[in-house]
């Protein structure tokens, strides 16, 4: 195999239990564990030519299945939209302290700020 795709590990967070049991097994090993396919075929008791077998018909699946719900993008779009709140409210409470506008608008601000990045983590 080439080069690790590590979104493919994201991709297996998401749709992983629609895989079979084998299958999600030998993806975790690989992407998870970093195992290399020698040593996922002698711990999975089958060949190198099936592991890379199995990790390919996996992550056909879990594209297949992204192609069609858009859950991950989606997800990453959640995300990034709450980076930029977060960073909004900070923005909004920085500008309030060196003006002073208002206590409310600076205590409303942080909660904006604390209530994204808790979605976030």
């Amino acid at each position: 195999m080439h080069e690790k795709d590590l979104s493919v590990s994201l991709l297996l967070d998401f749709y992983g239990e629609i895989l079979t049991q084998k299958q999600r097994e030998v993806i975790e090993l690989y992407y998870d564990e970093d195992l290399s396919l020698a040593e996922i075929a002698e711990t999975a008791k089958i060949t190198r030519q099936g592991v890379r077998d199995c990790i390919k018909r996996g992550e056909a699946t879990l594209r297949e299945m992204e192609r069609k719900l858009g859950l991950v993008a989606r997800f990453e779009k959640q995300q990034e939209t709450l980076h930029n709140i977060s960073a909004a409210a900070a923005k909004i409470k920085d500008l309030n302290d060196r003006f002073r506008y208002s206590r409310d608008i600076g205590e409303l601000a942080v909660q904006i700020q604390s209530d994204a990045e808790s979605l976030c983590e």
